[in-house]
């Protein structure tokens, strides 16, 4: 009898084509056959993963998820017996974190299977060359010609990476505030500046959005200083104009260092009939071989070090692997406690309406800290 899996990730070719591509293949190899179904941006950075897990065999995840996920006992540890050989490959082909990110306990929940942290983009026809310091881009942004999504949870994203590139990182620990009151003012003064400049559209619009109007005929939009890579809009023919990506600009003395850490895993539900078969495919798409390989051809942005140092892989995207890896292994690592996703949620949009609102950084910055300890206990 044949194995049917089926699979969650989220509605982007990035998210969608290199799981798409890579299942037709494995069904070829094993005879296992893979559907996968989507959910929007937004949804996968907030949906419950309890829900999808009781409905799917393999589920795309981000490593925020984990102590949730963990505590609700919704997925599949990784590390099965036997396979500490294939394991070991695959911690050691993490790009920065990636790979850690995802254990939490003692545990691996999965495997990062798409690396990406806050880097930035800009338009090559419209700059010679991207900054490379803040002051640069505050220029840049009084000409009108910067851009930078806004909406929740990217705006606290922008705020987590500015926060750690001065050498003030919010904390990891919920055992700590999440910033110290004058360190989070300075960053949240920062923020303002850049998000008055790119105008209040710029607090409706996702990653995927700003990328959008960069890449449109007629486009003013040169630089996106902070935001989530995605390399299908490094691809000449993805839209109108190609964009290129680089190092995140620095606004402390220790370059590009501290970006908020994205990514995608490959995770398996506890409540799978057939999780031996979904594991087998887990291990195999996040290996080094099918990252560099199909998973890259077909449009994926892989999670595996293979892929980021493969001529052919970076020939194909403008160098978008290596022009961001400095960004990638400097990059901060999120908070991942049971009750983080509820704080990301509620910490966003508080940070969004004092934006807009105008009001002193002060109140923001001990309301952030107010919701950071009140949900560190889940």
């Amino acid at each position: 009898m044949s194995v049917k899996l089926k699979g969650m990730t989220w509605s982007h070719p990035r998210g969608y084509d290199p799981m798409a591509a890579c299942s037709r293949l494995w069904r070829e190899k094993t005879g296992v056959e893979i559907a996968w179904d989507k959910r929007s941006l937004q949804d996968f950075e907030s949906y419950p993963v309890e829900e999808l897990a009781r409905r799917y065999d393999l589920i795309v995840i981000d490593h925020p998820h984990v102590g949730q996920i963990t505590a609700e006992g919704c997925l599949a540890p990784l590390d099965v017996p036997d396979r500490e050989a294939e394991r070991a490959a695959l911690a050691k082909g993490s790009v920065g974190l990636s790979y850690p990110s995802y254990e939490w306990q003692g545990r691996q929940w999965a495997f990062p299977i798409d690396a990406a942290a806050q880097v930035q983009a800009f338009r090559p026809d419209l700059l010679d060359r991207p900054p490379t310091a803040w002051t640069e881009v505050l220029e840049l942004a009084r000409e009108g010609r910067v851009l930078l999504p806004l909406r929740p949870p990217h705006s606290l994203m922008c705020f987590f990476t500015l926060a750690a590139n001065l050498g003030t990182p919010c904390a990891s620990d919920r055992a700590e505030a999440l910033i110290a009151p004058e360190s989070g003012e300075t960053v949240f003064d920062v923020l303002r500046e850049i998000a008055d400049a790119a105008g209040r559209p710029a607090f409706d619009m996702d990653p995927i959005a700003v990328f959008e109007a960069m890449a449109a005929e007629g486009s003013k939009v040169a630089c996106a200083p902070l935001i989530y890579g995605y390399v299908n809009y490094a691809v000449a023919s993805f839209r109108p104009h190609r964009l290129a990506f680089a190092d995140i600009p620095a606004l402390g003395p220790e370059g590009p260092v501290g970006s908020a850490l994205g990514g995608t895993g490959i995770a398996v539900s506890a409540f799978s009939s057939a999780k031996e078969a979904a594991t087998d495919f887990a291990y195999w798409i996040a290996g080094g071989k099918t990252q560099r390989g199909p998973y890259a051809a077909a449009g994926g942005q892989p999670g595996h070090a293979a892929a980021w140092e493969d001529d052919t892989v970076n020939a194909a995207t403008g160098n978008f692997y290596r022009a961001t890896r400095r960004t990638l292994e400097a990059a901060w690592l999120r908070p991942r406690h049971d009750g983080y996703m509820d704080f990301q949620e509620k910490a966003s949009a508080r940070l969004n309406d004092g934006l807009l609102r105008r009001e002193g950084g002060a109140k923001i910055v001990a309301d952030l800290n107010r919701m950071f300890a009140e949900g560190s206990d889940g």
